[in-house]
């Protein structure tokens, strides 16, 4: 009988040691679970906060294009107000990208977290089950019996006090899967706003794309009601004629300057850059057509012979244009007529020339390798459409791009 008394109060203080720590543990994850659902309410105000900014941030074209109609009266103004505003907005949808990216990030974790909690609260709520259960088949009898089978006072205040502590822990088990219940309806929350966020962020960059091709398309109509007018043919010849010397001026003027800091670097004993001779990387990979050949050609609109300088590569707006070879950007700018632009020296009197970009991804004294990214096709400067405008010099004057690409 001693034994088998030993033996029973073993086991009941092996029990509460048990149950104590378990109650700790619970304790810590009750803790854990209300601080994961705190955090998981304030991500969920932010994503509703986040929508509402979005909203106030998009473009108002119609209020752009009200703005522009007084610079169309001269267009050269109203073209670098309107590259203006398309840089604005294409900046815009380098953000919403940017946003678009953490969102789907945000929503994969969000994912993965509100599996674990349902995983938890599965597990707790099987647990709960036998615990009810074997509370309704032996609970109540068994405490009865560890109370009345007391052989003292003592032993009976020590029994007392484990079925307390076995209450006790019922109680948190049932708080912690309460508060993880709570958790998996939050991280459900958080999950459906974070895709709504996404949902509005996505439209948004839509909608900003839109503004762009609107505005592309307003430019596209002006420059050509300009040029076809025949009152204005005569003033329209003359402006293109005007604007391709503008720009001959200032790539003439950049190829004097690099010229000059070449004879520095000879007189210094320093290296210059050497062209090898290799074929030349196509500049717009994206590109969906030959809209304009080098050489003589009738303008669409003009209706007069002209040179044309370069290559005409119609591709999507914001596709790439890639480095066609390995070189120095000895310019990296805009002008009115060429609109952002970038001109890279190969070496041995040998430049690329790249036009008309929506943005520029290179900086001037960037060195840059065959078939590295230099900026995104657009439709800036004298443009009546996206596409990159692709040049090549040699000593001084314009050849056929053919000659290089393969």
């Amino acid at each position: 009988m001693r034994g088998k008394r030993h033996l029973k109060v073993a086991i009941s203080m092996l029990l509460s040691l048990s149950i104590a720590l378990c109650s700790y543990n619970s304790v810590g994850a009750e803790k854990l679970t209300n601080e994961l659902i705190e955090q998981s309410e304030r991500e969920k105000d932010e994503a509703e906060q986040n929508k509402k900014n979005l909203q106030k941030g998009l473009t108002d074209v119609k209020k752009l294009l009200g703005e522009l109609e007084t610079a169309k009266d001269n267009l050269e103004d109203y073209i670098v107000q309107l590259d203006l505003d398309l840089a604005e907005i294409n900046g815009n949808i380098d953000d919403l990208n940017a946003q678009i990216a953490i969102l789907e990030q945000n929503i994969a974790n969000t994912e993965i977290e509100l599996e674990a909690a349902r995983i938890t609260e599965a597990n707790q709520y099987a647990m709960m089950k036998k615990r009810v259960k074997f509370m309704y088949e032996k609970g109540q009898k068994s405490f009865l019996e560890l109370l009345f089978t007391s052989k003292s006072f003592s032993e009976f205040l020590n029994m007392a006090e484990f079925v307390n502590k076995i209450s006790d822990y019922d109680k948190k088990m049932l708080d912690q899967y309460e508060a993880t219940r709570k958790l998996v309806e939050e991280k459900e929350a958080e999950l459906l706003s974070e895709q709504e966020e996404l949902n509005a962020t996505k439209e948004g960059l839509e909608s900003e794309q839109e503004a762009v091709e609107l505005l592309v398309a307003d430019k596209e109509s002006e420059i050509s009601v300009f040029e076809a007018d025949i009152d204005n043919k005569e003033q329209a010849i003359k402006e293109y004629e005007a604007y391709i010397a503008e720009q001959n001026a200032i790539i003439k003027e950049l190829e004097q300057q690099i010229l000059a800091e070449k004879k520095r670097l000879l007189e210094e004993n320093k290296k210059a850059i050497v062209y090898d001779g290799g074929q030349f990387a196509w500049p717009a990979p994206d590109y969906k057509r030959i809209s304009d050949e080098y050489g003589n050609r009738m303008h669409p609109t003009l209706g007069v012979q002209q040179f044309h300088n370069g290559l005409d590569m119609a591709a999507p707006g914001g596709s790439r244009i890639l480095a066609a070879y390995d070189g120095e950007v000895v310019a990296a700018d805009y002008s009115g007529t060429m609109g952002n632009y970038i001109m890279i020296d190969h070496g041995d009197g040998l430049y690329t020339i790249y036009m008309h970009a929506s943005q520029l991804l290179v900086s001037k004294g960037q060195m840059v390798a065959r078939g590295e990214q230099i900026a995104k096709v657009g439709s800036t400067g004298r443009s009546t459409g996206n596409h990159l405008h692709f040049g090549v010099r040699l000593n001084g004057s314009y050849v056929s791009p053919w000659n290089y690409l393969g």
